[in-house]
């Protein structure tokens, strides 16, 4: 083997349907350039029934690892051989790292990469707050179960399908039942007219619906002039991070309130993947510039 012989790129993917949207390419590959890393990322759209042939794929083509996102990440779980505390507390995986025995691990960084973002960017004291979560999807599911390890008081959950918010609460207590239960916190569910009496006391609401996602910039997941209910000192959150700031905090800035929105946790939760992928810090900046760039979600 002479001194031309370049290095081994390895592959890294993204499983999902539809992908053809997602930054996690863009984002990625600009670190990997940036560090000279021998990586690439590439987005792979792969129907349900085919999920479980994907990651056999990806296993024998010596793959590093991949993102999960929509509609894989609950159903990807059985067929990791190793699961982190957060994924199985979860219930999703969104990142799985494969070892050079082939050895998949599985876990999720959506909820540390929310927590993260969000301490930074409005300094909010989480221990005790009192928070009000909208949808109870996959999102909601990780945001909800990292909230409560970070010591919340309260948590009631609005979703339009009331049955999936009372799903979401009774897995969330059973998984607290033992350890953060024992600080007794409530969990409520209700419909989205129940969200107006519960602001008043609220020191976080949190949108975690496609709800004012572009290109609907102008819609809301609920009548913005309740944010006035909320007291001066509360925190509005969206997930969403195009537009990077939704009707929904637009008006939350207007009534004076502190707003969050969702690049943060994107690029947080982007950058524990790919520090558990390469080793090394990801190189933030340039990540951010990179999603910046580029119109559309992750």
């Amino acid at each position: 083997m002479g001194k031309g012989v370049e290095r081994l790129i390895r592959m890294i993917g993204l499983l999902g349907h539809p992908v053809g949207h997602s930054h996690s390419p863009r984002m990625h590959n600009a670190a990997f350039q940036t560090l000279n890393l021998p990586y690439v990322y590439q987005a792979f759209d792969v129907l349900p029934q085919h999920l479980a042939e994907a990651v056999r794929g990806m296993r024998a083509l010596g793959f590093r690892g991949f993102n999960v996102t929509i509609p894989h990440k609950v159903a990807v779980m059985s067929l990791i051989d190793e699961l982190s505390s957060e994924a199985t507390g979860i219930g999703a995986v969104n990142t799985v790292v494969i070892d050079d025995d082939g050895k998949l691990y599985g876990t999720n960084t959506d909820g540390l990469g929310y927590v993260r973002s969000l301490k930074e960017e409005t300094a909010i004291s989480l221990r005790g707050a009192r928070v009000v979560l909208l949808g109870a999807g996959g999102a909601a599911r990780a945001i909800a179960y990292s909230l409560l390890k970070e010591g919340i008081a309260a948590l009631s959950i609005a979703n339009r399908n009331r049955e999936r918010a009372e799903q979401l609460a009774a897995r969330l207590k059973d998984v607290f039942a033992q350890g953060y239960g024992r600080n007794g916190v409530a969990i409520t569910v209700g419909a989205l007219d129940d969200v107006s009496r519960w602001l008043p006391d609220a020191d976080l609401l949190v949108n975690t619906t496609s709800v004012g996602m572009h290109p609907h910039e102008e819609a809301a997941p609920l009548p913005t002039e309740w944010l006035q209910r909320l007291p001066q000192s509360a925190v509005v959150s969206d997930l969403i991070y195009n537009p990077l700031k939704t009707r929904l905090l637009r008006a939350a800035e207007g009534y004076g309130l502190r707003i969050h929105g969702g690049l943060g946790m994107f690029l947080y939760q982007g950058a524990e993947a790919f520090r558990l992928w390469t080793g090394q810090e990801a190189p933030l900046d340039v990540m951010r510039q990179a999603v910046l760039q580029r119109g559309g979600q992750a």
